[in-house]
């Protein structure tokens, strides 16, 4: 596929500097970039790169450097790179259809495409447009919204609802048992049935391997452009906020709540029935092991030790700041006393 920058500029905006009938066809990292390729300059630590660059044109920020043949300004050319890939790299649908190895035991649209070996079970229904990979598992009752993609391998189980538009990645589990039970006196453990469902707002994006357990009595929520890395684990009765993304790795206890608009970087570990307020930033490898009440960054790791060693050094670490103040105050006043002597 190929686009001039005249084209790009009149659908997605920004202002052309040079040539606008140049003509792209892919893009291409600044050092990698050659004729017919459109790079993209997001991180000034790499504007070196813009000397030797052998791109057709560049997307970048106001000033625009010398010696480019072309360029497209924009205050935000991360933004400007990802529409304008989605735009070079769009895939046709697969054509509707069901396969003939399919078992479908609920509702299809007609407009939707069921891949080979998938199981939709009784009083699941699939919505217009939506594609259903090969293997993947639709169980009873669970509804697939309209223009949904379910890459290959997916299960879902019973009850659960996903929105439209949404993507799905290969091994993901949607709507397993969450991890509930109750212990007897003899040490045993008792399974606590988990009667909830999951539900997945609109324009929401799962990794690979990502898995988000169903609700013990409440359901498990997923709101409206939640966008979550592989391999994340969600327990149940979580809510996830509007258009929060975390990174791969992060561990979420049951009943958490997080708010709209967070991020949690790769690795972080949020601990259970905490609630994290709207645009919160978690730094990853951090654990969470209260409530976040403001907006803000927040980060810090522990190193691991015995559990009431941990405390008591947790607790120091607590009133480090002002022992600081105090041994500051103690080193002027020795300094005063030695002056004096």
């Amino acid at each position: 596929m190929a686009l001039r920058l005249d084209e790009i500029v009149a659908r997605l905006g920004g202002e052309i500097v040079g040539a606008g009938d140049t003509a792209i066809s892919r893009i291409a990292p600044l050092d990698a970039a050659g004729p017919g390729d459109l790079a993209f300059l997001a991180n000034p630590k790499y504007r070196s790169q813009l000397a030797n660059t052998r791109a057709s044109a560049v997307i970048m920020a106001p000033p625009v450097a010398s010696g480019l043949p072309a360029a497209i300004l924009t205050p935000n050319p991360y933004l400007f790179f990802a529409r304008v890939a989605q735009w070079l790299n769009a895939t046709p649908p697969p054509p509707p259809g069901v396969h003939a190895s399919a078992v479908v035991e609920g509702s299809v649209a007609a407009s939707a495409s069921i891949g080979a070996n998938v199981w939709i079970g009784p009083g699941a229904e699939i919505g217009e447009g939506a594609v259903i990979g090969p293997n993947c598992s639709i169980g009873v009752g669970a509804s697939i919204g309209a223009a949904t993609q379910l890459a290959a391998n997916v299960v879902i189980y019973a009850g659960c609802r996903i929105g439209k538009r949404c993507l799905i990645h290969s091994g993901a589990v949607v709507g397993a048992d969450g991890f509930g039970f109750a212990r007897d006196d003899e040490a045993a453990w008792v399974k606590i049935p988990q009667t909830g469902r999951v539900l997945i707002g609109d324009d929401v994006e799962i990794g690979a391997g990502t898995t988000i357990d169903r609700g013990a009595l409440g359901d498990t929520l997923i709101e409206d452009g939640v966008k979550l890395d592989n391999q994340i684990q969600v327990g149940h009765n979580v809510r996830i906020g509007a258009h929060t993304a975390m990174a791969g790795c992060v561990g979420i206890a049951g009943s958490a709540t997080i708010g709209k608009r967070c991020t949690v970087g790769g690795g972080a570990i949020i601990l259970g029935h905490l609630t994290l307020a709207d645009d919160v930033n978690v730094s990853a490898g951090t654990l969470v092991a209260k409530s976040i009440s403001k907006p803000g960054g927040y980060s810090g790791a522990v190193p691991f030790l015995e559990h009431g060693e941990w405390l008591r050094n947790f607790a120091r670490l607590r009133h480090l700041d002002a022992m600081a103040d105090k041994i500051r105050a103690l080193e002027q006043r020795l300094a005063a006393l030695e002056k004096n002597k």
